[in-house]
């Protein structure tokens, strides 16, 4: 009987590996061994200001290895494993390129090298999304020679263990620093260009602190939290040892996974030769259409009649490729630029987990502390997206899973340094990828004036506060009112040449008495309050505002950022909520 690996066995094997893993290759420590580094240290990199930067790799053992970046020198030995590490202090901001050199029995000399702030652009296909396909990219696009701003590419490669090294890339663009241009911030990725909204928030966070911006793009579109966060913090949560228990099932199943996925392969490739040919006049109509639809798109034309996709047969899942699998990401994605120095990061994510917002309190909250507790570097920033509104509007208050998600998002404010910006007026109800990116990113970078560079703004609409039951009316406060709450209109990006009427009527607003039934309610603005009724709740003891998967909402500040959704009951959500209609999505491009 095979003996089930244990979590001792498991933590072993990961130290072996990591001993022996780097660049994807087993390397052979004799006395002769190159000085190497991982593929995040490159030409055109930023490296973090004002801290200690970590540089790492391989050399042979006992060498001794020295690292020079503009004036400052550190050195260390390699260990008998051949690993090594210098920690250089204090590298201070420079907009002028720097060399970088690590020195033992050979010489590696990084060039054109900046030293600013490095932040880390993670989640799905909203962070994913890219500058091209952004409602202003004609606009914006030719503005971003950006050479204060770099990018990196971090290919998709999952890990069933930590890796110490990304994985192999095909892209020209993965897998090393690129500076930013209309080039390399379109085509390449695969969707065709770097993240919108972390090019955003770096080009207003470089614009704000005159100082290099380094975005490391680590993102997969669909993927969920639990894939993201690692086997030790997923196994020591009681909550959360349901993923570590999948991961652990996985690692001991790989093989056989693999056996049976490449006993599968031929097959399916005989049945998709022979789905080709059989379709071949329907493919070819379809890849026409792409070509027409792009050129009208170019002029500003509507795309011809898009012709039904013909779709293949679905191929068997390669186990080495699998995304979806708790913890492989983490090992594929995050592990591997530990511990490059960060000033933060940005997260966009949580579709992925609306049906299960409950556990998404917890999923959350851990993997930030699970990524800062691995990077070493305290609590660093970390700033996220909270879910946009999202498909069919509903016409009566009801309960909604991706309300219950966005609570969740908000409950993790209570860690320290995060802020959250608030997306419930950006979205399309019939696309889960909104295109105005620009709001997201600026939000995200007001989150960042204040969470990361101590400034005070105002990086949050308004925020509730208390309640108070007067009569047949609630009386609430809020926090963040800036200078004053109104009705407002989503923002002009995301409707351009609309008119900009603001209706008076605010919207959104729910409210309920002992029996739990919400029904619309009457909100008016009282000074810095709202008061909240309906004559058919003469006891109300509840408002729930913009609690809906798209949500009719218009309650602002008069610095024009949107109130944060909100409920003020603690009844039961999420356990029981009915699956939403899903209005037709815009399919991932591929």
């Amino acid at each position: 009987m095979t003996r089930r690996p244990t979590y001792a066995m498991v933590v072993t094997m990961r130290i072996t590996t990591w001993l022996l893993v780097l660049s994807g290759a087993v390397l052979p420590f004799t006395a002769n061994a190159d000085v190497t580094l991982p593929r995040i240290f490159g030409d055109h990199m930023v490296l973090q200001r004002d801290g200690t930067v970590p540089i790492w790799g391989t050399a042979a053992p006992g060498e001794v290895i020295t690292v020079t970046a503009g004036k400052i020198k550190g050195t260390a030995t390699a260990g008998g494993d051949g690993k090594w590490i210098v920690k250089l202090a204090g590298l201070p901001a420079s907009t002028v390129p720097i060399d970088v050199t690590v020195a033992g029995k050979n010489t590696i000399t990084f060039h054109d090298v900046l030293v600013g702030d490095v932040w880390v652009c993670s989640g799905q296909s909203n962070m994913e999304f890219p500058e091209a396909n952004e409602i202003s990219s004609k606009d914006e696009l030719p503005k971003s020679n950006q050479p204060q701003i770099r990018l990196f590419f971090v290919p998709k490669v999952p890990q069933k263990t930590p890796a110490n090294e990304i994985g192999s890339t095909t892209k020209p663009l993965e897998g090393s620093w690129q500076v930013c241009t209309p080039d390399t911030l379109a085509k390449d990725g695969d969707w065709g260009g770097f993240t919108a909204v972390g090019y955003v928030f770096g080009r207003e966070v470089n614009a704000f602190t005159h100082a290099p911006v380094g975005l490391i793009e680590n993102c997969w579109g669909g993927m969920s939290a639990q894939s993201y966060t690692s086997f030790e913090a997923l196994q020591a949560n009681p909550l959360l040892k349901h993923y570590a228990d999948d991961a652990l099932k996985f690692q001991t199943n790989y093989d056989s996974l693999m056996t049976a996925y490449q006993a599968a392969l031929p097959s399916w490739l005989a049945t998709l030769d022979k789905w080709k040919q059989d379709n071949k006049d329907a493919i070819a109509a379809f890849d026409q259409w792409k070509q027409q639809a792009a050129a009208a798109t170019a002029q500003n034309q509507p795309p011809p009649p898009k012709p039904t996709e013909p779709k293949p047969p679905a191929a068997p899942m390669d186990p080495s490729k699998n995304p979806r699998i708790p913890t492989v990401l983490y090992n594929g994605l995050v592990h591997p630029l530990i511990p490059y120095a960060i000033k933060g990061v940005i997260w966009y994510q949580g579709e992925s987990n609306a049906g299960q917002p409950v556990e998404y309190r917890t999923l959350f909250p851990a993997m930030i502390q699970d990524w800062r507790a691995q990077w070493g570097q305290g609590d660093f920033p970390f700033l996220f997206v909270q879910l946009a509104n999202y498909m069919k509007r509903s016409p009566d208050p009801t309960e909604s899973s991706w309300a219950a998600l966005r609570e969740a998002q908000a409950k993790t404010l209570s860690l320290p340094n995060t802020g959250m910006a608030v997306t419930i007026d950006t979205g399309e109800g019939a696309d889960i990828h909104p295109k105005d990116k620009e709001d997201v990113g600026h939000r995200l970078a007001l989150a960042a004036m204040d969470v990361a560079y101590g400034q005070k703004v105002l990086d949050s609409g308004p925020m509730f506060k208390s309640m108070t039951v007067e009569g047949d009316k609630i009386r609430l406060t809020f926090d963040h009112i800036g200078q004053g709450l109104t009705p407002g209109v989503p923002p002009p990006h995301f409707h351009p040449g609309e008119a900009r009427t603001v209706d008076p009527t605010l919207e959104g607003f729910a409210i309920a008495g002992a029996d739990h039934k919400f029904v619309w309610a009457q909100a008016v603005i009282d000074g810095d309050t709202v008061v909240v009724s309906n004559a058919a709740v003469p006891t109300p003891v509840a408002v729930r505002y913009a609690w809906a998967d798209n949500p009719a909402n218009n309650l602002y500040n008069k610095d024009g950022l949107p109130t944060v959704p909100f409920r003020t009951d603690d009844w039961p959500v999420g356990e029981q909520i009915p699956k939403p209609t899903v209005a037709p999505a815009t399919p991932t491009p591929k």
